[in-house]
């Protein structure tokens, strides 16, 4: 289980040191485990600290969200608790994070690396600024930009995937989410508080579709890539079968004594 310092945990959940020790000092989140003088938060608190930040931002109070969480602790077992918000603010993925230089970035991408680049990089989430270095969220996705470089491709259009990709697959992802969220998550909530009997039963659900929904859009993926590749690899082919066949008729008019 990944564990952070309270700046990095801050950081993570797009929040401030000082918001995080307010939600502890009002009781919504648990005090870190001490390790010297040093407190060390776990995903489970990562996953509560973004769920304060959700309910926060759709105008509940710090009253609400405690009464919330009150109903959940007083029925439920804190594990089950912890389980739950864990399946919901978890990362689906198993990535590490990784960090880099700009140095680092030159020489990956050579003369692309611009202050454009690499605003618009910071803009896509594909870069985050961490002092005098960058915070790669995805390793594998830079991983695939520098080896699209090394293939010709310019910065700039493997930005233009990277943006292309998160717009689609963000829409896909939200409805796909709203979907599971109606028709099997909806069953357990029926328009009132979750109730705590019921919350090792949706952080299973919602564990169990991860995998689902990312096979689904794996093998979409997949299908349509072949589909387009060979409709592009088609047109290119008959776009120089006609060049061809225009050439040839030209030069058989050109050498033929006989012709007309």
């Amino acid at each position: 289980m990944a564990e952070y310092r309270i700046d990095e945990l801050a950081r993570l959940a797009d929040t401030t040191v000082r918001n995080v020790r307010v939600y502890q000092d009002r009781g919504l989140l648990a005090p870190p485990r001490r390790q010297g003088r040093v407190g060390i938060y776990s995903e489970a608190h990562l996953a509560r600290l973004r769920l304060i930040g959700q309910l926060l931002r759709r105008g509940y109070t710090f009253a609400n969200i405690g009464e919330m969480f009150q109903v959940w602790e007083r029925g439920g077992d804190l594990s089950e608790v912890l389980g739950f918000e864990s399946a919901i603010g978890d990362a689906w993925s198993d990535e590490i994070a990784d960090y880099i230089s700009l140095g680092d970035l030159r020489e990956l991408f050579g003369k692309g690396v611009t202050p454009k680049t690499i605003k618009r990089a910071l803009d896509l989430g594909v870069l985050e600024r961490d002092g005098l270095r960058f915070r790669v969220p995805s390793p594998r996705l830079l991983h695939a930009g520098v080896e699209l470089v090394k293939l010709g491709m310019t910065v700039g259009s493997v930005l233009d995937i990277a943006e292309n990709l998160r717009d689609k697959i963000g829409h896909v992802s939200e409805h796909m989410i709203r979907l599971v969220s109606d028709h099997i998550i909806a069953e357990y909530t029926a328009g009132s508080v979750l109730q705590p009997e019921d919350i090792a039963k949706i952080a299973e659900l919602i564990r169990h579709v991860r995998p689902l929904a990312q096979q689904a859009v794996d093998a979409v993926l997949a299908q349509e890539m072949a589909n387009h590749l060979t409709n592009i690899m088609g047109d290119h082919f008959a776009d120089g079968m006609e060049t061809l066949r225009s050439g040839g008729l030209s030069a058989s008019e050109t050498d033929d004594p006989h012709g007309p």
